[in-house]
């Protein structure tokens, strides 16, 4: 396997600079602004918003985005569809009825994620398990289990918005549908060692995930076990994907835009681009973060600001059409 080039290593300690500078303006950009020379003095008030509320959140936006960007790499290479993201196997619509069934039946922030990340887990497994009644071991077939996963949970999800309380409970579930990062607080430690266990996961895989993004019958002539390594790449890259979701609710584009730029700089599909759509990624989502907290009076959705360089990329692909990586 071809070691990163000297061009993709200079991408990657950029994206690394620009990851740092935006987590940086992040701990002291917001409503109520931070400086650093009162965070050293010693500051109560000040040294109370950091760690209350600006540390968590950053390292959620540098550790999510980080995830994001690198599931939307595995997931486009596995499947080799530049459009492919973790809606494709239910991930987000599960997760989504998990978070409304966590609002409507249970108390507190920590049973909605728990929620959430159950939902989004189980409608994996769920995709994965029909997908294993096809002994083909083909990839098409995982994507059409999990538009049927997708179509069940969201059924769920209208039905539970259904039975909410209109003035409460489905705000409360439409607001964390749009996604933000405004209510992170400091009991994510669990969360994020298993999204950070499962990326290690995938970077100890990486010479797999390319493997997987041959033909199958090639695969196979290699000594690849491509419906075994398939689910096992999946599950894991999922796994992060739930992680980041159930905190923070769903957000957009991130894991289709960072592998793309990566791709569009690196001119490759190597390690080193799966490391710098993970860079990318974890910049978008901080940088989309800063500007929801700042750009009007109060804090809008941050899926707003990553949809709006989301957008105009799909419908570029969708406009070219193109079929492959």
């Amino acid at each position: 396997m071809a070691l990163p080039t000297a061009k993709t290593k200079a991408f990657c300690a950029a994206g690394a600079a620009l990851l740092l500078a935006l987590a940086v303006c992040s701990l002291l950009v917001g409503k109520y602004p931070l400086s650093l020379q009162k965070l050293i003095s010693g500051d109560e008030l000040q040294r109370r918003v950091f760690w209350t509320l600006r540390f968590s959140r950053t390292v959620v936006g540098v550790v999510g985005g980080f995830a994001l960007g690198t599931a939307g790499f595995v997931y486009q290479t596995v499947f080799r569809n530049p459009l492919a993201s973790p809606d494709i196997i239910g991930v987000s619509s599960g997760a989504s009825a998990g978070a409304a069934a966590g609002i409507l039946f249970l108390s507190g922030t920590a049973a909605v994620t728990v929620s959430a990340f159950a939902g989004a887990v189980l409608a994996v497994a769920a995709a994965l398990a029909l997908s294993r009644l096809d002994k083909s071991g083909r990839s098409s077939t995982v994507v059409l289990a999990g538009i049927a996963v997708h179509a069940l949970a969201q059924t769920a999800l209208m039905c539970l918005k259904l039975m909410a309380d209109p003035e409460r409970q489905l705000a409360s579930i439409e607001y964390w549908i749009m996604g933000s990062l405004s209510g992170i607080s400091s009991s994510i430690g669990g969360n994020l060692t298993l999204c950070a266990v499962c990326l290690v996961g995938l970077f100890l895989l990486h010479r797999q995930i390319l493997l997987l993004s041959a033909e199958e019958g090639e695969a196979r002539m290699l000594g690849v076990q491509v419906g075994r390594l398939r689910l096992l790449v999946l599950l894991t890259a999922t796994l992060a994907v739930s992680c980041v979701v159930s905190l923070s609710g769903l957000i957009s584009f991130v894991g289709l835009l960072a592998p793309h730029g990566a791709r569009l700089l690196t001119k490759n599909n190597r390690i080193g681009t799966m490391l710098l759509s993970g860079l990318l990624g974890g910049a978008l989502l901080c940088g989309a973060d800063i500007l929801a907290r700042s750009v009007g009076s109060s804090e809008l959705p941050v899926s707003i600001f990553t949809s709006l360089l989301g957008a105009p990329l799909l419908i570029m692909l969708v406009v070219r059409g193109r079929k492959s990586l």
